[in-house]
C-alpha cells in the first residue's frame, strides 16, 4: 500500500501507529477539515477525484476509454471530478449516474453541473441494455457508486450498476478502480453485500479503511493506493484500529544482549501433543526457539516422550501422566502447574487432542496458573461455550482461533464468523477479557477495544501446522517481555512475513509449516534491515 505520509501520534496503548479508519472516524476527520479548519468540501472532493484520475493516467495510459459509474453521494462527486480530469487529458469518458440530476446535492451537484457546462454527457439512471453495451467495450471502470458510508444491500439503480459492472469483470476481465472503497463493502467492518463490485485497485483518501483489510471486504479491495487530499494530520480523528507495520515490529522485538543467558532470553513451556498429533507440539516448540526464546520445554504425554526425544534436539521434554491412549491426563495438573511457574509463557493446546481428561486439564490449568498463556487448537476447544470463564484468569491470555474454533467458542457457525469477522473477534475478546487473534486471510488481533490488522501473509499459510508455528512464535515474544497484545500483533506480522519470504523461493501452493520455521530467521533479519 502506498503511504504518502507518516501518520500522526496517537494515544492508544499499542505501538502500532498507522490508523485504519471506520466510516464514522473518516466523517469526523472530514468535518474537522471542513467545519473546523475551513477547508471547503468541494476542495477535498477536487483533490480526491484528481488523485483517482492521476492514478488511472499513470497506470492505464494505454487505455483511452473510461466508464465512470457515479452514485448520488460524495463518492459520486469524486467520480465526476475524475471524469473531468480524464476528459481534459484527451481520454474518452462515459459517465453513468445512478440517480436523476435532481437528486444530487451539495458538492456532488456542483461537479455534476461543471460536467454539463463542459459538454461532458452524463447519462442518468441508464437502462440495462445501455450499460451492457457500454461495458462491453475495452474500457476501464471507475467505481464511484458507494463510498465509506455504505452499509446493508445495494438497491435500485445502484444495484443495477454494480451487477452490470460485475458481469463485465466476470466475462471480460475488465479492470475496476474503486474510489475510496469497493461498492458493496462496509468500510467499518469489512462485511460485504451480496451485490458487490470487486476492484483491481482502490484509491482511498487520507487513511486506509477497516473494510480494506478485513475479509470478505479485503478480497474486493485489490491493490490499495493511499492518496493525500490535504487534510492536516492534526485534524485526524482518534483511531482504535491500526495496521501492523514492519518498522514498528522491529522496535518491539528485543535483541539478545551480551548480558543475556538462555533463561533471561525467554522461557517457553509448550503443553500438548497426543497420539497422531505429535507434530503440532514439535512445530510450536521449534518455532518458539527460532523466534529467540532461550529455553523451550515440551510437556507431553509420558507414553509419547520417546517420540519427542527423537524429534526435538534443542527442546527439552517434560513427560507427564497420560490417559494410556497417548493424551495428557488431568492427573498431570499439579506437575504442570508447578513447572509453569518457572516459565515466562505457556503455549497450551498444540496437538492436545480432544480426550475429555485433557480438556479437564486445560480448564483447571487456566483457572489456577499465574503464567501467561497462548491458547490454541484443542486448548481452545476445551473452553468452547465457556469463554467467560477465562476472564477470571490471574494472568494474560492470548487466544488464536481460526473461524471454526471461534464459532465453537461463541456457539455460533463458522459462516457467521467469516461473514462478520471483526465483530465476532471483538465479542470473544470482551467476553474472555483476553487478546483474540482471529487467523485467516486478513488476521485480526483485538482486545475488544483496540484492534490491529495484519497485512502480511499469503494463501500458502493454508496448510496444516501453520497455526502451531504461530502459537510458538507468539509465546516466544510474550516470554521475551512483549505486552501480550503487541506479541500477538508482532507474531502475526512475522508469521505472515516468513510466509511471504518463503513464497519468493517456494511456490506458495507447495509451502509447508516447517518452511515457515526455516524462514523465521530471515523474517526477523529483514526487520533489523528496516530498522
Amino acid at each position: 500500500m502506498a503511504d504518502p505520509q507518516k501518520p500522526s501520534h496517537h494515544d492508544s496503548g499499542t505501538i502500532f501507529g498507522l490508523p485504519v479508519y471506520t466510516a464514522q472516524q473518516m466523517r469526523q476527520t472530514d468535518a474537522a477539515a471542513i467545519k473546523g479548519a475551513g477547508i471547503p468540501g468541494v476542495v477535498l472532493m477536487e483533490r480526491a477525484g484528481m488523485a483517482v484520475a492521476e492514478h488511472l493516467l499513470e497506470h492505464f495510459c494505454e487505455h483511452h476509454c473510461f466508464v465512470v459509474l457515479s452514485g448520488k453521494g460524495n463518492n459520486g462527486g469524486d467520480g465526476f471530478v475524475a471524469a473531468r480530469h480524464l476528459w481534459e487529458s484527451g481520454a474518452e469518458v462515459r459517465v453513468f449516474a445512478a440517480a436523476p440530476a435532481k437528486e444530487y446535492k451539495g458538492d456532488s451537484l456542483i461537479n455534476l453541473r461543471v460536467l454539463g457546462k463542459l459538454g461532458i454527457e452524463v447519462l442518468h439512471a441508464p437502462s440495462a441494455a445501455v450499460l451492457k453495451r457500454a461495458l462491453a467495450t475495452d474500457c476501464i471502470i471507475i467505481d464511484a457508486i458507494f463510498g465509506t458510508g455504505f452499509s446493508g444491500e445495494p438497491r435500485g439503480k445502484s444495484a443495477e450498476l454494480i451487477k452490470a459492472a460485475a458481469r463485465s469483470v466476470s466475462l471480460n476481465g475488465t479492470p475496476v478502480v474503486a474510489v475510496d472503497i469497493a461498492s458493496g463493502v462496509n468500510a467499518s467492518t469489512g462485511e460485504a453485500a451480496r451485490t458487490s463490485l470487486p476492484a483491481h485497485t482502490t484509491v482511498t483518501f487520507h487513511a486506509p479503511k477497516v473494510g480494506h483489510f478485513v475479509s470478505p471486504g479485503s478480497y474486493l479491495a485489490g491493490d490499495i493506493i493511499l492518496a493525500d487530499i490535504g487534510i492536516p494530520q492534526e485534524l485526524s480523528a482518534e483511531a482504535d484500529n491500526f495496521l501492523a507495520d514492519g518498522d514498528e515490529v522491529a522496535l518491539l522485538v528485543p535483541p539478545k544482549m551480551d548480558y543475556d543467558n538462555k533463561f533471561s532470553a525467554g522461557r517457553v513451556l509448550v503443553a500438548g501433543g497426543s497420539t497422531g498429533l505429535t507434530g503440532a507440539a514439535c512445530l510450536a516448540s521449534q518455532a518458539a526457539l527460532r523466534s529467540g526464546a532461550g529455553v523451550v520445554t515440551a510437556a507431553v504425554p509420558a507414553s509419547l516422550n520417546p517420540i519427542f526425544e527423537q524429534k526435538l534436539l534443542e527442546v527439552m521434554t517434560l513427560p507427564l501422566a497420560d490417559t494410556g491412549s497417548g493424551h495428557l491426563s488431568e492427573d498431570s495438573l499439579e506437575r504442570l502447574l508447578a513447572a509453569a511457574e518457572s516459565f515466562d509463557c505457556v503455549a497450551l493446546g498444540p496437538g492436545l487432542g480432544r480426550d475429555h481428561k485433557s480438556a479437564s486439564l486445560v480448564t483447571q490449568f487456566l483457572a489456577r496458573s499465574n503464567t501467561p498463556v497462548v491458547l490454541d487448537a484443542d486448548g481452545l476447544n476445551a473452553v468452547a461455550g465457556r469463554l467467560a470463564s477465562l476472564k477470571r484468569r490471574p494472568a494474560p491470555t492470548v487466544l488464536t482461533p481460526h473461524a471454526g474454533e471461534l464459532a465453537r467458542l461463541l456457539e455460533t457457525t463458522s459462516i457467521e464468523v467469516e461473514t462478520h469477522r471483526l465483530a465476532f473477534a471483538k465479542k470473544a475478546a470482551k467476553k474472555a477479557v483476553a487478546i483474540v487473534l482471529l487467523k485467516g486471510s486478513s488476521t485480526i488481533i483485538t482486545d475488544g477495544t483496540e484492534t490491529v490488522l495484519c497485512p502480511s501473509g499469503n494463501p500458502g499459510l493454508a496448510t496444516a501446522g501453520a497455526g502451531d508455528v504461530l502459537t510458538g512464535l507468539i509465546a516466544a515474544l510474550v516470554a521475551k517481555g512483549l505486552r501480550p497484545f503487541d506479541a500477538a500483533a508482532a507474531g502475526a506480522f512475522l508469521h505472515g512475513l516468513a510466509a511471504d519470504l518463503a513464497a519468493e523461493e517456494i511456490n506458495q501452493d507447495n509451502l509447508v509449516s516447517s518452511d515457515l520455521i526455516d524462514y523465521l530467521p530471515l523474517a526477523f533479519a529483514s526487520l533489523k534491515e528496516e530498522e
